[in-house]
């Protein structure tokens, strides 16, 4: 079947264990009135090793929700997170997090800010810089170890992060908006740089954004949720665009158009119908 013929994926590796699983998780807070408020409801995902994947859907439908649930910051309400296979139990530690905030310490240098998760894992102060200083350069930042945070600019500080994050190699990369905050053409550099990065390693990649052409220039699968309260799963898409890619041009590609286009009116309608739910709120 072609990528536009169907509509839920289902990744070729079911015979082995997924990185990351969540099966039948429905997630419920409790409101100061009182009442449950249920946040999503009966997800299951399954996202094999190496895999790059992108959740889309409108404001408020859980996906910043989803991800702590992986990351292990909250636990579900029913259903399980299963990491490799066995259930997750408390903070994951085979996962590390990008968010759109800053992470970086300001009164810390780059190389210390980057340095410090091996520093924290016990490794020796030298060693730990000599491998920073790699991913410094990595990431294009060379020349800036003994720069503080508030000498550098918003996507040199987002290219720190990464630093910070990749240097213990998890196996899991989790990214909340990641990019949000950053100028349009630095943003593309970002992205750019974050496939080449994720092409080097086996890191499986659950990524959250607001930008449909952002889930779809990176990904190899896009997950729609519905709008919410009790968001279910609407759409699980296979993005079988060729790689390697450069975020800027895939968007030009026809197969491009039609998956957003395909996705999009998927999307549109849990948009609206969230802003319709929110204006009642409101009046």
């Amino acid at each position: 079947m072609g990528a536009l013929e169907q509509k839920v994926y289902t990744p070729m590796t079911h015979s082995t264990p997924a990185m990351m699983e969540l099966q039948g998780v429905t997630k419920e807070f409790i409101k100061p009135s009182g009442e449950i408020h249920t946040v999503l409801r009966n997800i299951n995902i399954r996202i094999p090793k190496g895999e790059f994947v992108s959740i889309v859907g409108p404001t408020g439908c859980g996906k910043s929700t989803t991800l702590s649930l992986i990351a292990g910051f909250e636990a579900p309400s029913m259903g399980q997170v299963l990491i490799s296979g066995e259930k997750l139990e408390g903070v994951n530690s085979r996962a590390a997090c990008v968010f759109q905030t800053e992470n970086a310490f300001p009164w810390k240098t780059v190389i210390d800010n980057v340095s410090l998760g091996l520093r924290l894992r016990g490794v020796k102060k030298a060693d730990a810089y000599d491998e920073a200083r790699k991913w410094i350069t990595r990431v294009g930042l060379k020349g800036f170890e003994g720069h503080y945070p508030s000498q550098l600019s918003g996507g040199m500080r987002k290219r720190v992060a990464l630093a910070q994050c990749l240097i213990v190699q998890p196996e899991i990369l989790l990214m909340d908006e990641s990019f949000s905050a950053l100028d349009v053409h630095t943003r593309h550099l970002m992205e750019d740089e974050l496939l080449r990065i994720w092409e080097e390693t086996s890191a499986s990649v659950f990524f959250i954004t607001h930008d449909l052409e952002e889930a779809i220039s990176l990904s190899d699968r896009v997950i729609v949720l519905t709008a919410g309260p009790g968001a279910t799963i609407k759409g699980d898409y296979r993005i079988d665009l060729p790689r390697p890619r450069n975020v800027s041009e895939i968007r030009f590609d026809p197969a491009f158009m039609k998956l957003h286009e395909q996705i999009w009116n998927d999307l549109r309608n849990e948009v609206m119908i969230s802003y319709a739910s929110a204006n009642k709120t409101n009046h």
